[in-house]
């Protein structure tokens, strides 16, 4: 969440409620909706490290509210993160832990714990297609991150295929 407001902020000054709605405008419902609590939390943990500077601002029929804009430091930190490539591939997965563990453990067999998660994910994947089918086509991003996750489903369903074929 850090990243993603100060990327928002970039972009100019804005205060809690325009960064939630902006999130949520660009990334659709296929995403969890954020929290307001949550970016007020952020955005004072960001001012705090001076990433960001707020500013109240004087509202005539309601109490003041408090925009934030980037500091230079808030943009380094944003240009760095644009240029950092994110870590991949889960080597470490729970899942990949549990079916070297079932057979040492004695309490669940591997085909088994395969078929489960097999399972699992053919419905994320069927949860997937209603949401992209419900989801406004205009809004690109959004449909870019279900389509993201659908190949990242069909590629976890290919890797349990080839798990059981070497455990069968």
């Amino acid at each position: 969440m850090r990243l993603a407001l100060l990327a928002l902020l970039a972009n100019g000054p804005a205060h809690g409620y325009q960064l939630k709605r902006a999130l949520e405008d660009l990334l659709g419902a296929a995403y969890p909706q954020p929290n307001i609590g949550q970016i007020y939390v952020t955005l004072g943990r960001l001012e705090k490290s001076g990433l960001i500077e707020g500013e109240d601002v004087a509202q005539e029929t309601r109490p003041n509210k408090r925009t934030y804009q980037l500091t230079p430091a808030g943009r380094e930190a944003v240009v760095a993160w644009f240029e950092e490539p994110t870590d991949e591939p889960r080597v470490r997965g729970d899942f990949f832990m549990k079916i070297a563990l079932a057979p040492e453990s004695g309490v669940v067999d591997q085909i088994a714990l395969i078929n489960k998660q097999r399972r699992h994910f053919l419905n994320a994947m069927r949860d997937l297609s209603k949401l992209a089918a419900a989801e406004d086509q205009e809004n690109r991003v959004a449909q870019l991150l279900i389509d993201g996750a659908v190949l990242h489903l069909q590629a976890d369903l290919d890797w349990l295929e080839r798990c059981q074929e070497e455990l069968e």
